[in-house]
């Protein structure tokens, strides 16, 4: 930490340059990334692997399918958590029990054993991590002031905190868990790192704004009761159809595809047409539409770092290291955040460096949508390499590229929702943008069915050119979009 003083405005306390308060919002997600993605890196392998390897024996394509609707439904959940801080308790209260959610649920995964351990760990964490994305990028906007030019950075600030702890996740629960030859041995090491960062956010919290204590559009007292009515029944419905067997493990991927779809067209609907938001709002909501496109097809080629790819670390990649040693396959996931954490803070420091000058919001995110689309074309020339034959380097490289096209998506696009909010949606537009994510992730699930080592040229050459398609379209869109944002960049 540090005091600036070159500027009469900024002589606070600060983090890294910017408000000080960011310290302990990075500290809690970088501890919530931590045992999220330290769980995810052995997620897939625990569902598939066979039961006396210490797994559950589900078959490859529905347990991708499961990794993909649970993402999927992590960044779902960012709907409800938006909601319970716009219109109940305030942000930072959600963020606070969301955090304690998370921890609950790897706990879970830790002691219960079988498919209802697995279960509930996952629902908790689901709905944990969705509370915790949504309400902590909204704390984070409101610790600067309109026009401020550090936004942008202050969020990939944010970011790298994000991959400090899904690098360190990702190294370290699965070298856990393989040394002690248990699951659940590395599922506990993730409800561990969760409890640090509950710990030292508990400590620190009093310090955020105080409008993040309080809902900015809070729901009537009249109709508590009435919400409160329809939420029960909406678990008493996910309970029957769970019971009568119309939600089952293979078809979770399809329903939560049809569930984000059918949200994300409510969301916008009602953002376009409420009393509540005026004619500026509404034409920066519509600029927003096709940047929620890019962003999904983004993430379902990234978010097959935990599908295709987790299957292809385990099954297509060498992971000896120059004969010394072998890294586990759930290892290889932490190569992507390793990237970012060392050029996350060349990304920001560019574009506080170029300020005003700085490609806008929608050119960065289509370029981004392009970068990841070039990664996937990236393994073609790989194809038909055979069992473990695909060089580590080369996966190596790959992920750089994934990397490069993140740090130009994902701390813009939660950046530009929060810019691009209305005043009555603030929270919920953040949502709107996980939203994306949501889509993306499912879909990463939906698409790992049609994969397979005789397919992979086609598989791999045909998303990627999707995904560039649809990149330049929005490019070519920046200038109309740009009219639309009405002076947000």
């Amino acid at each position: 930490m540090s005091d600036t003083t070159t500027n009469p405005q900024r002589r606070e306390r600060t983090f890294l340059g910017h408000p000080v308060q960011l310290a302990t919002l990075f500290g809690v997600e970088m501890f919530e990334r931590f045992s999220f993605y330290g769980m995810q890196a052995i997620l897939l392998y625990y569902m598939y692997y066979e039961v006396t390897a210490g797994g559950l024996g589900y078959d490859q394509g529905v347990a991708a399918g499961v990794v993909g609707a649970y993402g999927g439904t992590v960044y779902l959940s960012t709907i409800l958590a938006a909601w319970l801080g716009d219109r109940l308790f305030g942000p930072e209260h959600v963020l606070f029990g969301s955090a304690v959610a998370v921890m609950a649920g790897h706990i879970a995964l830790a002691l219960l054993p079988g498919g209802a351990g697995l279960a509930c760990g996952l629902v908790l964490v689901a709905l944990g991590s969705g509370g915790i994305k949504a309400n902590a990028s909204t704390i984070v906007a409101m610790l600067y002031g309109e026009g401020d030019d550090r936004r942008d950075a202050g969020f990939s600030i944010f970011y790298l905190g994000v991959n400090i702890g899904a690098l360190l996740g990702q190294i370290l629960t699965p070298v856990v868990q393989t040394r002690a030859e248990s699951f659940h041995i590395g599922f506990g090491l993730a409800a561990l790192g969760m409890a640090i960062g509950l710990a030292q956010y508990a400590f620190f919290r009093r310090s955020l704004p105080a409008e993040g204590k309080l809902p900015p559009n809070p729901l009537p007292a009249s109709q508590r009761t009435r919400a409160g009515l329809i939420g029960a029944a909406v678990v008493v419905v996910l309970l029957v159809l769970t019971v009568t067997g119309v939600i089952t493990a293979g078809r979770l991927d399809y329903i939560v595809t049809g569930v984000v779809a059918v949200a994300t067209i409510a969301y916008f609907s009602v953002m376009l047409t409420s009393s509540r938001v005026n004619r500026v709002e509404r034409r920066r909501v519509l600029a927003f539409l096709p940047m929620w496109v890019a962003s999904a097809v983004f993430w379902a080629i990234f978010q097959q770092i935990f599908t295709v790819l987790t299957i292809y670390a385990d099954e297509r990649l060498n992971r000896s290291v120059f004969g010394l040693f072998e890294i586990p396959a759930g290892s290889v996931q932490a190569i992507e955040p390793l990237f970012v954490v060392l050029l996350a803070g060349v990304f920001a420091a560019v574009w506080t460096k170029l300020g005003p000058r700085q490609p806008a919001s929608p050119a960065k995110m289509a370029l981004g949508t392009i970068i990841i689309g070039v990664g996937f074309l990236l393994f073609v020339p790989l194809a038909g390499t055979g069992a473990n034959g695909t060089p580590m380097l080369a996966v190596a490289g790959i992920l750089l590229v994934f990397c490069i096209g993140e740090l130009f998506t994902s701390p813009v696009g939660q950046s530009l929702s929060t810019k691009l909010a209305p005043a009555a949606f603030r929270t919920q537009m953040v949502a709107l943008f996980f939203l994306s994510v949501s889509m993306g992730s499912v879909l990463a699930g939906v698409l790992a069915d049609f994969y397979s080592e005789e397919n992979e040229a086609a598989y791999f050459g045909i998303t990627g050119a999707a995904a560039i398609v649809v990149g330049i379209v929005v490019l070519v869109l920046v200038p109309k979009l740009k009219v639309l944002m009405e002076g947000v960049r």
